[in-house]
């Protein structure tokens, strides 16, 4: 099961307990966030918005939180939830997709210095260890 991050009702940061928040119903408020919970947005939004988009021929630029970026990646890429835990995405490095007249991936690639992106796939991946 991916990672999912729970906090409790009366907690202050509970977004039900948020003035900004308080004509969303209750059953609408998350108290987590899980990369299953993501993809459970990004998917039908790829699906709703970017598709319509590319298949009108236009490049699409996605500029995301991490979790929002590993849900696409696991989707366009087909991955299991074992194969996306060792995906490492390098911040600020742009990758690459292209599409057959399908909408199929048919090649992926960061852009960028390949010695600059292996530092920063490893910082990422060096971000939960203990110093």
């Amino acid at each position: 099961m991916l990672f999912t991050a729970i906090i409790k009702e009366d907690d202050p940061r509970s977004p039900r307990l948020q003035r900004l928040y308080r004509h969303v119903p209750q059953e609408d408020l998350p108290l987590g966030e899980s990369l299953a919970i993501t993809i459970k947005r990004v998917v039908p939004y790829y699906q709703e918005q970017f598709l319509k988009e590319l298949k009108a021929g236009k490049n699409v630029l996605v500029a995301a939180h991490g979790n929002s970026l590993r849900a696409l990646v696991k989707y366009l890429d087909g991955l299991s939830d074992e194969e996306i835990v060792g995906v490492n995405i390098p911040t600020a490095i742009p990758l690459v997709y292209e599409f057959d007249d399908d909408m199929h991936v048919i090649n992926r690639h960061y852009l960028g210095d390949q010695k600059v992106l292996a530092a920063k796939m490893q910082a990422v991946k060096n971000q939960g260890k203990a110093k």
